[in-house]
């Protein structure tokens, strides 16, 4: 291993040697991305991000410690997932970038290759030569290395089903062996290959999702479960030993998303662990290379922390990774692949204060080899330090954030950035590692990544308190964090900017609106300014999803949604505004930073431009990101920097 180390590492050992991290060095894409080894043991295949972008596939014999293939895509196709299907075979999901700040949207073509680069083959999708409709695999069937299912569907053909059919990796030939009950539906197989739970749309009302359930390949559909947009559910997860019993998540007996187990032919559904103010998710054994049995359950809030379940089956493996936590404290461990014969496994590891690193780990031996850091240009003695804190809301809501602050400085009259997440509804800011808050924080400044009312993962009542609230309630939660810290003597109020993306470049605006003597300057990252632009422009308008989306999280009302956009408050403001925004932003189009700059114009007030033509909803170029975090250092120093302090 130690000489697979050297070839994956050679081309970066320049980075090692460095004494400071730059702009560049945060810039600069991870080396790699995802590393999974081979069902026998004999190869490596690992992603690794571009500086164009997109993410390419290397694959490495270990034993002769050589690169065999590489494969990218052009153009803004990318990689998605990457799975071996067979000891020589991967399978690869396609994915569309839209933006560094959104989720890349999976185009439904699945792409085989060898390890060595021969019978290259797209699979599904309208390139295509035999399955023109898009999938997604369902099983990998290890007990049939040249086939797996896939779930085929048309949604844009109102009517349609989705179908489930037995796909050969090597030719891309179908054959369909069940019918979806519904159009557009997530299939979940038994221990047998046997689809028998769908989720999906109803096929009359596009607000409500379903869930159906047969007790086997002859038997009929029945509707288990509906939920309506703001309701609880169950997500199942994947059948139980006992091939009755579903695993899944759900917040349908408590608030926040417990690990449930839902019996289908009582009704009955068991909370296996659950925590009161924050989401948990299960930790799973391993076997066989495969997913095998829930045996715990991980939080994130005060710390990353994680449960074992005493009474599970696989107690070897359970001790095993519980010995790994112990070496690993408030780090997330993720085995991210293992080998046939449970020999082998290969773990990533990270937090907000270690950048990712990967591991091989001999189960048989108990042994710990490391393999290589993702970035080896970061190190964690150099990276500013992020820790979690708590405050209250001024209406009594707990609200938890994320706090960065800088190394070798007293905590105490800071300057700060308040930085928002996007979404709103959904994300959270997690104890992970944060390039911007790093950035930010080695330049002096403390920042504040508020989990305010809106965020995901701190229970349905939490998430739902944000709708039609974007520019309310929402925005005093952030401010009272800032005046929190303000009291807390680890900030000086009077040096206080505001900075976010997406939703938070919004929130950045809007805070510096409603809080006009608070905040000292605003940065707005391809944000939205204008709420009623999001019915006529970008990409969330053209589906009934989106427009259903939008009328739950802001409304129909135009007097409400005309007093939470900022660009119709502008007289309040009085911080100077930097506009951010990539010209080919398809999610928050470059209309809403055209006329936030047209406003500005017009009232003469001060305000800084950077538009980049070939980006989108975020950056993704280094170079461009170098620029965006030189540039709004410099504003920040302008207004509120050390030089600021006696003022």
């Amino acid at each position: 291993m130690r000489a697979l180390l050297a070839v994956l590492l050679l081309c970066w050992q320049f980075a090692a040697t460095a004494q400071s991290l730059t702009l560049a060095d945060y810039a600069r894409q991870p080396q790699f991305l995802e590393i999974k080894i081979s069902p026998t043991g004999k190869y490596l295949a690992a992603t690794s991000r571009s500086e164009e972008g997109n993410v390419y596939l290397q694959v490495i014999d270990i034993k002769t410690n050589q690169v065999i293939s590489v494969r990218h895509f052009s153009g803004r196709d990318s990689i998605g997932t990457i799975n071996w299907a067979n000891a020589e075979r991967l399978l690869l999901t396609i994915v569309r970038d839209i933006g560094a700040l959104e989720s890349p949207v999976a185009t439904g073509e699945l792409f085989a290759v060898n390890a060595d680069g021969s019978n290259a083959r797209m699979l599904t999708g309208y390139r295509a030569d035999h399955e023109k409709d898009a999938a997604t695999i369902i099983n990998y069937l290890p007990e049939d290395e040249n086939f797996v299912l896939i779930v085929t569907a048309t949604p844009n053909r109102r009517g349609s089903f989705s179908l489930v059919k037995r796909l050969n990796i090597e030719n891309g030939r179908t054959r369909q062996i069940a019918r979806a009950p519904m159009r557009s539906s997530g299939m979940i197989t038994d221990a047998n290959g046997v689809a028998r739970i769908a989720v999906g749309v109803d096929q009359n009302n596009d607000n409500e999702m379903v869930m159906m359930y047969r007790k086997d390949e002859r038997s009929d559909w029945q509707t288990l479960r509906r939920y309506g947009q703001r309701d609880g559910s169950f997500q199942p997860i994947g059948f139980m030993a006992d091939n009755v019993r579903i695993l899944g998540t759900s917040d349908t007996q408590t608030d926040t998303k417990a690990i449930s187990i839902f019996n289908p032919e009582t009704g009955q559904e068991e909370v296996l662990a659950h925590h009161p103010k924050v989401d948990v998710a299960p930790i799973f054994s391993l076997r066989n290379g495969l997913i095998n049995e829930v045996i715990g359950a991980a939080y994130d809030y005060d710390i990353y922390d994680e449960v074992f379940f005493a009474d599970v089956k696989d107690q070897e493996f359970s001790a095993n990774l519980q010995a790994l936590r112990a070496a690993f404290p408030g780090r997330r461990i993720s085995i991210t692949s293992g080998t046939q014969d449970n020999s082998l496994a290969i773990l990533s590891v990270r937090s907000a204060n270690h950048p990712v690193e990967f591991y091989i780990y001999d189960i048989k031996n108990k042994q710990l080899s490391y393999l290589l850091n993702a970035s080896p240009w970061l190190k964690a003695e150099q990276l500013a330090q992020t820790q979690a804190i708590f405050y209250k809301s001024r209406d009594g809501l707990d609200i938890h954030a994320i706090l960065t602050l800088p190394n070798n400085k007293e905590a105490k009259n800071l300057p700060l950035i308040m930085l928002p997440h996007g979404g709103p509804h959904g994300p959270r800011d997690y104890l992970d590692y944060d390039s911007d808050a790093k950035v930010l924080a080695q330049h002096g400044y403390a920042v504040l990544q508020p989990n305010f009312r809106g965020s995901g993962g701190f229970g349905r009542s939490f998430l739902q308190a944000g709708y039609q609230n974007w520019g309310t309630t929402m925005i005093d939660d952030m401010t009272d964090g800032v005046l929190h810290l303000v009291k807390e003597g680890i900030v000086d109020q009077n040096r206080v900017c505001a900075y976010g993306g997406s939703y938070g470049g919004y929130a950045a605006l809007m805070s510096a609106v409603r809080e006009p003597d608070l905040y000292k300057c605003t940065v707005g990252f391809v944000g939205v300014f204008d709420l009623n632009l999001m019915y006529t422009d970008g990409d969330i308008p053209q589906r009934k999803s989106g427009i259903n989306y939008l009328e739950m999280a802001i409304g129909r009302d135009q007097q409400r949604l005309d007093a939470q956009s900022p660009i119709k408050h502008l007289d309040k403001l009085k911080a100077p505004v930097f506009i951010i925004h990539g010209k080919e932003d398809q999610r928050v189009p470059i209309i809403h930073a055209d006329r936030l700059r047209a406003e500005l114009e017009k009232r003469n007030h001060p305000f800084e431009w950077l538009v980049k033509e070939k980006e989108g909803h975020g950056f993704y170029k280094p170079e461009n990101n170098v620029e965006r975090w030189e540039k709004m250092l410099a504003f920040f120093d302008k207004y509120i920097g050390d030089s600021r302090a006696a003022n």
